[in-house]
């Protein structure tokens, strides 16, 4: 199962046990199962303080259980093989279980262990989603470190009668006591904020309590990291403020004109970004959502960024780069069968529609690309484009063209998704040349159709728009507001390239570094100041 660069480095990695671990096998007699023997086995063979045994009776077949020799309380379940994506989860429960600490604040676990109640967990991933390491990691930490509360968690492609029994249709999907809990990309403090409600309203009185910045850059993507990056280079007191770090590189599958690296995913350059703000002193604060901007009455004044839980940071100067967001269609049947049908994300939930019928909508490169990788893995793709051509480059029409099994419709307006009632079965699409409608039957459908930038929460704030909602800036990623700066997806800078929000993410920390060197402090932040 693992081969031997594999072995060699989870083998460095289990040095770091502290006790004895067993692994408690549940195994029927196909192929996943002797899959499942195996990987247990290599494990085991790794270091003497793991063992493995086959005499489990979980409900899941094949499935194994992760526990601690010394407290069978600490331990986690895997329905399935936690390989690609998560594989790195597999080794973190591995190290949790063995006694070694967890990189997480002390203040979360503290959390963790405080949460009243039984609480049993099950969570459906699949093995392409970038989304779903999160999840499952966190759930993880959860079940080693509080003896009351249990989680499964469950790789759908091996379960796929489970899967649509319980209407999953897409991933990361979390049940509690067997009821749904949430779905999407989550990590440990989201989950203890659903579990308790108190745990928010703390965070948020540690938020205002922190000093005033000299810079706050809203929004943790590529934009957010390279301006934190340069502005705490300067000397500059700097912070943070995202919904989570990464924004939508975390949701980018390959990614191949990153220079100097031929070839990543978006996942790894994230680790790789957050690695490097993690190298200085920048106070990065996720699961905070900006909702107003209150900005500063006079030059060198301090800036007020109110979050949707109550709490308000504030800086001399700010960059927001609060990127984008996928495109809605707006059709009646979209929203309500979001998650029951309805999915943006073909590498997360693709794995779920295997052998059956979807469409895709979007012929720029988003929705090529993810046509041809649902190809590989559905029974059927109709790729649907509103224009009378595609859009995307030549060489990814050619290559979604050579598929027997994508069918291609353009000049199409979808009008209606459509149901059964409970998930998706379909859709309608006008014929713009004859303007005759016709329907589609589906089990899925993936919207593909471009990016709204994020800025309605910035309505009434003075920060001019672009007729399309993007943040206005000038050669130096300036507003028109003195002080606030701009960078990434959310301006008006064309061409909504990873390399090209880095690269105004720098501008806009050393446009920040300018305006701050050559404004006094207000009156106003000198009391601040004296005060504190």
């Amino acid at each position: 199962m693992l081969g031997a660069s594999m072995q060699q480095q989870l083998e460095t990695y289990l040095a770091n046990l502290r006790e004895p671990i067993e692994l408690i096998g549940t195994l029927g007699d196909d192929e996943n199962s002797r899959k499942t023997r195996a990987l247990l086995e290599e494990i085991a063979a790794l270091h003497d303080m793991i063992s493995a045994s086959f005499d489990g009776n979980a409900s899941h077949s094949p499935s194994f259980e992760i526990r601690r020799a010394s407290d069978h309380n600490a331990a986690v379940t895997f329905a399935g093989l936690p390989m690609g994506h998560e594989f790195t989860s597999l080794v973190l429960a591995l190290l949790w279980a063995g006694g070694h600490p967890p990189k997480v604040e002390q203040d979360i676990l503290g959390q963790i262990a405080a949460l009243d109640g039984d609480h049993a967990f099950e969570m459906y991933f699949s093995l392409s989603c970038q989304n779903c390491p999160d999840v499952v990691q966190a759930l993880t930490l959860m079940a080693i470190f509080n003896p009351r509360i249990s989680a499964t968690l469950i790789e759908g492609g091996a379960f796929q009668d489970e899967v649509e029994s319980r209407q999953v249709m897409a991933v990361p999907a979390i049940f509690k006591d067997r009821e749904p809990f949430a779905n999407g990309r989550m990590d440990v403090a989201d989950i203890i904020g659903k579990l308790d409600s108190g745990a928010n309203a703390r965070n948020a009185k540690k938020l205002s309590e922190k000093k005033p910045f000299e810079v706050l850059v809203v929004g943790g993507g590529p934009a957010g990291a390279a301006a934190a990056i340069y502005t705490i280079r300067k000397g500059f007191s700097t912070g943070i403020a995202a919904e989570r770090f990464g924004g939508q590189l975390t949701d980018t599958m390959g990614i191949e004109n990153w220079i100097s690296t031929p070839y990543t995913e978006g996942p790894k350059l994230t680790a790789q970004m957050e690695q490097h703000v993690g190298e200085y002193p920048v106070d990065v604060m996720t699961r905070v959502s900006a909702e107003k901007l209150i900005p500063a009455s006079k030059p060198g004044g301090l800036h007020e960024i109110k979050l949707a839980t109550g709490a308000s940071l504030k800086a001399r100067s700010i960059i927001l780069s609060t990127g984008a967001r996928w495109r809605q269609l707006g059709v009646p049947g979209e929203e309500r069968y979001r998650n029951k049908g309805v999915a943006y994300c073909p590498h997360c939930d693709g794995p779920l529609y295997k052998g059956k019928r979807v469409a895709v909508i979007g012929g720029g490169n988003s929705g090529v690309e993810a046509a041809i990788d649902l190809a590989n893995i559905v029974g059927h793709v109709t790729l649907i484009e509103f224009d009378n051509a595609l859009r995307a480059d030549q060489v990814l029409q050619d290559k979604a063209a050579s598929f027997a099994n994508v069918e291609i419709i353009t000049s199409a307006q979808t009008t209606e998704i459509t149901s059964d009632g409970d998930t998706v079965s379909g859709l309608t699409y006008k014929d713009r040349e004859t303007g005759d409608t016709r329907t589609i039957e589906l089990d899925g459908v993936f919207v593909q159709i471009g990016l709204v930038p994020n800025t309605e929460w910035l309505a009434g704030s003075g920060i001019e728009l672009s007729p399309h909602g993007e943040i206005v800036i000038d050669d130096h990623a300036a507003t028109n507001v003195p002080g606030i700066f701009a960078a990434g997806d959310v301006t008006t800078v064309p061409y909504k390239q990873i390399i090209i929000a880095a690269g105004e993410g720098a501008k806009a920390g050393l446009s920040a570094f300018d305006y701050l060197i050559r404004t006094e402090p207000a009156e106003e932040n000198a009391a601040t100041e004296s005060a504190d």
